[in-house]
């Protein structure tokens, strides 16, 4: 869930920005049964930490994309600790050893650019959109945390980012008419202990047990060059 709050790595995932064609006469749909193909093309590399990385240039935008996707999302989590991914997520955003709270948002406006955040069930995703000559920024700014988030993690920034979630949770979902409809269905859906039987914002009673140990162990085990 997107919000705005919201070990050393080398290069992360670059994905330059597609610019918006220009508008085209309109033309006939394709013939039933034909399909229709988008090839862009890209260069795949892996670093020596691990790190794959996925190079996508466009050089008609003077922005350039970069994404971060590790590969954890809620299916890693277990029955009594559910929610981690998506609390995580926010954690992210509360600084790491080089970039105090607040200033990864505050680079990345001061150029004119943006940043932030997804959880889902198999992923979590971080990104800036920034002028391309702002690139190496960018690629610092998700390196640093990714190499030094424990270094400034501390009880007080987890206690306010649980709460925030615990927020997002009473207004997207338990105040909401039918709020509670998806996490209804996947429990019906999908066999007790199924990584997808939970919803990823994770429940009230889970969210308020994940200790300032628990959240450091789950950022060691997923947060790494090899897995993103």
């Amino acid at each position: 869930m997107a919000h705005k709050q919201h070990r050393t790595p080398l290069l992360a995932v670059i994905g330059l920005a597609l610019a918006t064609a220009a508008p085209v006469a309109q033309q006939k749909p394709p013939a039933a049964g034909s399909s229709t193909s988008i090839n862009i093309p890209f260069e795949h590399s892996t670093m020596p930490n691990g790190l794959q990385v996925i190079l996508a240039p466009d050089r008609t935008t003077p922005s350039v994309a970069v994404n971060m996707w590790y590969h954890v999302g809620s299916k890693n989590e277990e029955k009594g600790r559910t929610g981690f991914a998506h609390l995580f997520e926010h954690v992210m955003f509360t600084g790491s050893g080089n970039v105090p709270y607040g200033l990864h948002d505050k680079y990345t406006s001061g150029i004119g650019g943006d940043n932030n955040g997804t959880t889902d069930n198999d992923r979590t995703l971080y990104y800036e959109v920034v002028p391309s000559n702002y690139l190496e920024t960018a690629l610092w700014l998700e390196a640093d945390r990714m190499g030094f988030l424990l270094d400034a993690l501390d009880i007080a920034k987890l206690n306010a980012q649980r709460d925030i979630v615990k927020n997002e949770r009473r207004q997207r979902i338990d105040n909401q008419p039918y709020g509670r409809v998806g996490e209804i269905l996947s429990a019906a859906m999908y066999p007790p202990g199924h990584p997808y039987s939970w919803s990823v914002i994770g429940s009230m009673a889970d969210l308020s047990a994940a200790s300032e140990e628990d959240v450091k162990s789950f950022f060691r085990l997923y947060y790494a060059p090899n897995n993103a």
